[in-house]
């Protein structure tokens, strides 16, 4: 069953963020992972949320997306995307 992981992004420091974006895909795609979303206009059809950026990540199943996040390859990432935004990410199982 498909995996997903849904980020909501606020970037507080854009050239930090542009090296973890560039570094990012080969390590979702070495683990069977795609982008669906990565920013792009969003427009709020209910609450009182403001979003920034909106980030979408598809996974064969859980297993890969956990061991995809929990990987030596992205452990560097993270620490890179949490300097350069707030965010806050969920892992969601699809079916």
């Amino acid at each position: 069953m498909a995996a997903y992981v849904y980020a909501s992004v606020e970037v507080i420091d854009l050239v930090l963020y542009e090296d973890y974006r560039r570094q990012v895909a080969a390590t979702v795609a070495a683990y069977g992972g795609r982008f669906l979303v990565r920013g792009g206009a969003v427009e709020v059809l209910e609450g009182s949320v403001n979003p920034q950026r909106q980030v979408i990540l598809e996974f064969p199943d859980m297993a890969r997306l956990k061991t995809w996040y929990h990987s030596s390859e992205y452990a560097p990432l993270i620490e890179l995307r949490k300097r350069a935004t707030k965010s806050t990410l969920f892992a969601i199982e699809g079916v």
